[in-house]
This record gives C-alpha cells, structure tokens and sequence, in this order.
C-alpha cells in the first residue's frame, strides 16, 4: 500500500472520529444513527493510522506533499 493521505487529512478524520467517539459516549446520539457514525468514526480512526484511503485509489486522490 501506498500512503495517500497527508497530515492534515490524518488530523481531520482523528477530530471528526474524537467528535463522534464523545457524542455517543456522552448519550448525545444514540439507536442507529450512532452505530452507523461509531463505524464510520472507526473506518476513519483506521485509515488515519495506515495512512491509506481505498476510496481516493479510484478518484486520483492523494493528499501527500510531493517529495522534490
């Protein structure tokens, strides 16, 4: 795998997964609506980690600065 996700897209998807992770811990969402973020909430903690988003390969995407 290469990496395709640069630093500021890592940081945003750890937020937007600490925003959801306190919403529901905090009952603040809950039923279904919760489960569906929780897991999206973790594919995005996941791909932060890796580094690596499947769903850019198809769009071009990359958001790595380019080594000169």
């Amino acid at each position: 795998m290469k990496k395709n996700m640069g630093s500021t897209d890592k940081f945003i998807r750890i937020l937007v997964a600490a925003a959801i992770a306190f919403l529901y811990f905090s009952n603040m969402i809950s039923g279904t609506v919760a489960l569906v973020l929780l897991v999206l909430g973790g594919i995005f903690l996941l791909t932060s980690l890796v580094s690596f988003c499947p769903l850019y390969l198809p769009f071009g995407i990359n958001t790595c600065r380019k080594k000169n």
